[in-house]
């Protein structure tokens, strides 16, 4: 249950650290799994939880955040948990309004427009001011959870969430977004920079909440190529790494291991093993061997099932996990989706494929 609980000190004890482990690239006796957007409407319960509330009121309840977070950890033996919460605080932050449209979803009232539109955005955000409600749920999940998994918090990237901005909402082509970068790249690079500033204190401010790990999500990097991401996106994504590493150690709060998530960004792989990350997920269209030989043997991989292997009968997803963590290998892996969960998916099925995980990688692992 999600009670209330203020003191961020005297967390319960870690009882399950294989994620961490893993992560860190120690020895681990299973491959841990989690999901992207493994608490959502997959789940029955989560829609009953979210019915009557408005999906960003949800967002800034604390209690319903821990509750949605610990939803999925009561059906599966997942070996973490993320914090429920979305990438477009970061956006409403700065000052920006964001609605969830229903069936169209997350909706910006007035994106981005003209380069002069920059100025309406705040210059200086006080993180805990405007995202202590994020905050405030990590610090109460990591109470409620008992010590039973670790708790990775999250930020989107400065390039998707630029894109977002200036699009308004999901774009097939980020046109409007990219346009900018060609024909504004300073007011670009302006804006890439106030966003990757927020961030790394958003990013701190959960491990001091109590976040046990950090993931990065550079959703939409499948619409840059490898100059555009080269110019826009890696810098921010190597520079948010190094500059949330040094403000810990100057804080003296954990170091927790970081995870970068660049989906569609198969021509990016080797610049991102070298961007200060312990551990580089991987979308489903990408060969995990091919994965292994660009990033090396010193970071850790996550993915990279495709979320579609799940609508497969039970015994056909199993076999796909026994050929992933052999391709993979099982340790410095983090099993995981390539991307996230999708509504209509059986929670069955996400079972099977967590209870698969542990068992071939248990199997692979003895012999």
């Amino acid at each position: 249950t999600c009670s209330l609980v203020r003191s961020p000190k005297g967390f319960p004890k870690l009882k399950n650290d294989t994620f961490l482990r893993a992560a860190r690239g120690e020895e681990t006796e299973h491959t841990p799994v989690w999901c992207m957007r493994q608490a959502g409407r997959y789940l029955p319960e989560f829609r009953e939880t979210r019915a009557s509330q408005d999906f960003f009121a949800t967002c800034r309840s604390p209690k319903l955040c821990c509750e949605l977070t610990l939803q999925p950890l009561r059906r599966f033996p997942l070996d973490a948990a993320i914090i429920f919460s979305d990438i477009l605080v970061v956006p409403q932050a700065l000052g920006m309004e964001v609605v969830m449209v229903p069936g169209k979803g997350p909706t910006f009232t007035e994106p981005l427009k003209e380069v002069e539109d920059l100025l309406k955005l705040r210059q200086k955000v006080d993180v805990t001011a405007e995202l202590g409600y994020v905050f405030q749920a990590i610090t109460l999940t990591r109470h409620s959870l008992e010590g039973k998994v670790p708790l990775i918090g999250f930020s989107g990237a400065p390039w998707t969430l630029m894109s977002y901005m200036i699009e308004g909402g999901g774009s097939t082509t980020m046109a409007k977004a990219k346009s900018w970068l060609y024909r504004h790249p300073e007011a670009s690079h302006r804006l890439l920079r106030l966003l990757a500033d927020v961030i790394i204190d958003y990013l701190v401010g959960q491990v001091a909440a109590g976040a046990q790990a950090l993931q990065l999500f550079e959703s939409h990097a499948g619409h840059l190529g490898p100059e555009l991401f080269q110019d826009f996106a890696l810098p921010y994504i190597q520079d948010i790494a190094q500059a949330v590493k040094s403000k810990l150690k100057e804080e003296a709060l954990p170091l927790v291991p970081m995870i970068i998530f660049a989906k569609d960004a198969h021509y990016a792989l080797r610049d991102l093993a070298h961007a200060g990350y312990e551990v580089v997920g991987l979308d489903w269209t990408i060969r995990p061997q091919e994965a292994r030989a660009q990033i090396g043997k010193d970071v850790t991989l996550q993915g990279n099932l495709d979320p579609c292997a799940l609508y497969a009968p039970k015994e056909k997803i199993g076999e796909l996990v026994k050929k992933m963590l052999e391709s993979f290998g099982t340790q410095r892996y983090i099993a995981n989706l390539g991307h996230g969960l999708y509504p209509d998916m059986n929670p069955e099925h996400v079972g099977a494929f967590v209870e698969a995980v542990h068992t071939h990688s248990r199997h692979i692992n003895k012999h």
